[in-house]
């Protein structure tokens, strides 16, 4: 009985399989269409992306900056100060609203794009190294990998056993969101997979224009920056972390090291969320000499402040009803 109503039920798995097979097929449309593209004419589709999100964000892009220049450059009362910042607020999420959409009008195109690069890579028998060793290039995404980037773009978890490809898998979505020009980052459990699946993909970001880096645990913040500038980061939750920590405790925008957090990937995902995050990330910074305290030097300008505050209030309070 149990059986028969499995076959005439269809389970969450089954619905939400039949909801991708469309955009896999428009996928598989679009990759037999780019075979006629020479490698140059391929290559043109990543800026061709680029000019869309640019040109559908331009506007809100516009907006922020300015309004940006306006906070750096001009001295606003406290309820103008919080008019703009409520709009930057409420651009941030205009932004991502549009963005988003722009991606998920170009999933099909960019993913076939992919598609197209590892089956021109596969057929060339491309020879690189990553990891130390010699390796030709042999992988074309199956449509269940397909699948898979689309669940990554979608901000759901896709669940691969060892072996299915989710290296390859990573590399859709991370190409297409890139695009964005915000940066990606790929998160996974040690310095070695970062760096080996950083290189092991770096052909087909090579091919398409898109840079690729990974951090690692001795890096210099100088050497740390660049990669964060790459359009994709590979890295471990603990470097991400404690560069995003270091960050916040610098006195120098200058020396931040990372930028917008856009887009992540986190594999292992139930090791990195859940195992991972019962240990938290502790850090801690030196204390100043004595010489570089500016109490003795504020401390009398806050007291004057305070004072003149103080006695404006009382002025006010001893005013008769009605001034």
């Amino acid at each position: 009985m149990l059986e028969f109503l499995k076959q005439i039920i269809p389970t969450k798995h089954d619905k939400d399989v039949k909801l991708l097979r469309p955009l896999v097929a428009e996928i598989n449309e679009y990759y037999e269409e780019f075979e006629s593209l020479s490698d140059e004419e391929l290559q043109a589709k990543t800026e061709e992306f680029k000019v869309l999100v640019r040109e559908n964000s331009k506007e809100l892009e516009d907006e922020k900056i300015e309004l940006l220049e306006k906070l750096r450059n001009e001295i606003l009362l406290a309820d103008d100060l919080s008019t703009v910042k409520e709009r930057l607020k409420a651009i941030e999420k205009e932004l991502y609203d549009v963005i988003n959409s722009t991606l998920d009008e170009i999933l099909p195109q960019a993913f076939a794009v992919v598609k197209q690069t590892c089956n021109r890579l596969k057929e060339s028998q491309y020879r690189y190294e990553y990891a130390g060793q010699p390796a030709v290039w042999d992988m074309v995404p199956y449509d269940v990998q397909l699948m898979g980037g689309i669940v990554l773009h979608q901000g759901k978890i896709s669940e691969m056993a060892t072996g299915e490809g989710k290296t390859l898998v990573a590399v859709l979505p991370l190409y297409l969101n890139a695009l964005s020009g915000k940066g990606c980052h790929l998160v996974t459990v040690n310095d070695y997979l970062a760096k080996r699946d950083s290189e092991w993909m770096k052909p087909i970001f090579d091919f398409l224009g898109i840079s690729v880096g990974a951090i690692q645990s001795n890096m210099e913040p100088t050497e740390r920056k660049v990669l964060y500038n790459s359009d994709i980061t590979y890295g471990t939750n603990n470097e991400f972390g404690f560069d995003y920590l270091r960050d916040n405790m610098i006195s120098d925008n200058e020396d931040i090291v990372q930028r917008v957090h856009w887009y992540a990937i986190v594999d292992e995902v139930d090791s990195v969320l859940i195992d991972e995050a019962r240990t938290p990330l502790i850090i801690s910074g030196p204390v100043g000499h004595a010489s570089d305290q500016k109490f003795e030097e504020m401390d009398p300008r806050v007291r004057r402040l305070v004072e003149a505050q103080s006695k404006q209030v009382i002025k006010w309070q001893m005013m008769p009803q009605g001034y």
